[in-house]
């Protein structure tokens, strides 16, 4: 049975720390692959993102040195275990990887691995890496190796990092096109989105994780609920940082002012034609305000720069007792039953994400060529 030792909490506490703290997401992919390794007694790890030919975007490693990192050449391509992971979307804990009918050789300088142990990464339904580990480390020279169910389930704890820092890693790369105050308050609510309810998951996995440590339960209870502190702090730590980077136009102007506001700079500097009207709307809690102003500038980012329309427009109106934003463009549009490759492409997941996050829905409606319409309706109270 795998032993949850103090070093392993204090590798839980710094991968879950990184990814509240750093910005450099490949900082955050290095710190989850160190610590998976550590964590699980293993000689390697490795943590691969997939590109959409092939290959892999990125692919960090641990327990290999730089040199021969260099010697085995370039990133691997998507075959074998490697593969499986990524195209059947579950774990695979094999005795000796090269034993198995998948097994495709490896290039001369890399490391002789057996035992393996292999988690995917998943967004919803969507696989967007793999953790893998291989080589656990035997206590004893004749002790027996290989990775156990319960190694397997506390890789899935660091999984769900993983995740968070694959999926801001997305968040990053459409952030560096906006302007800095823009970049520092979405990305200020894309952590609060993505982090905050993962962070309060932790808390209450590392309270179940002392059910995988029977060496010493008391040190370990003790441990967990250390580590579920650091967790708390981190979510008021983060909740605080939100507050501070709130754009002040929207305290100080309301919702209202401030689209028309944005909407009249964005009508300046684009060539499209860019207006903004509201009827009725009154003033909304704090939270919805903003999720309304972020979904947008998100929806207006994404017809300015992919739609290729001549017009759009932005109007704020009621319908009943319900509050409705509405971002139309004339644009190429799309097709939406592309879930996966839309929702990439145009952030229509994370904008649903924050719609429903105050109790709000989000409609997408849109064809080749027709344009397309993007939706937030928050219900009255």
């Amino acid at each position: 049975m795998s032993h949850l030792r103090p070093s392993g909490l204090a590798a839980v506490s710094a991968a879950l720390l990184a990814m509240s703290r750093q910005l450099d997401v490949r900082d955050v992919l290095k710190t989850i692959v160190a610590s998976a390794r550590e964590l699980l007694d293993a000689e390697y790890a490795a943590l691969g993102v997939p590109d959409d030919h092939g290959g892999f975007a990125q692919f960090v490693v641990d327990g290999v040195s730089d040199e021969q990192w260099k010697a085995i050449g370039p990133l691997p391509r998507q075959h074998g275990i490697l593969a499986a992971m990524l195209h059947e979307a579950k774990p695979e804990r094999l005795s000796d990887v090269r034993e198995d009918p998948r097994f495709g050789g490896w290039p001369d300088a890399h490391p002789d691995m057996s035992d393996f142990l292999g988690l995917p990464i998943q967004d919803g339904d969507e696989t967007i890496g793999a953790l893998y580990l291989a080589n656990k480390k035997c206590p004893k020279p004749e002790g027996s190796c290989g990775f156990t169910a319960e190694d397997e389930e506390l890789l899935s704890i660091l999984a769900q990092h993983a995740a968070i820092a694959l999926t801001n890693a997305r968040l990053y790369e459409r952030s560096r096109e906006l302007t800095i105050a823009e970049e520092r308050s979405r990305l200020a609510h894309e952590l609060h989105d993505a982090v905050s309810q993962k962070l309060f998951s932790l808390r209450l996995t590392a309270q179940a994780a002392a059910a995988l440590v029977d060496r010493d339960p008391a040190r370990a209870k003790g441990e967990l609920q250390q580590v579920a502190a650091l967790a708390a702090e981190a979510v008021d730590e983060l909740r605080a940082a939100v507050v501070e980077l709130r754009p002040a136009a929207l305290d100080e102007d309301g919702l209202v002012a401030t689209l028309r506001t944005q909407v009249q700079v964005l009508d300046r500097a684009q060539s499209a034609r860019v207006t903004f009207g509201s009827d009725g709307v009154r003033a909304l809690p704090a939270a919805q305000e903003e999720a309304l102003l972020r979904v947008a500038q998100e929806a207006l980012h994404n017809a300015l720069r992919h739609s290729g329309g001549a017009r759009v427009t932005v109007a704020l109106t009621r319908r009943g007792a319900a509050t409705v934003l509405r971002i139309t463009d004339d644009g190429q549009g799309f097709d939406p039953t592309a879930v996966r490759e839309a929702g990439r492409h145009l952030g229509l997941v994370s904008m649903s994400h924050r719609a429903h996050s105050v109790g709000g829905t989000l409609n997408v409606e849109s064809a080749p060529g027709k344009g397309a319409t993007i939706e937030m309706e928050i219900p009255g109270g």
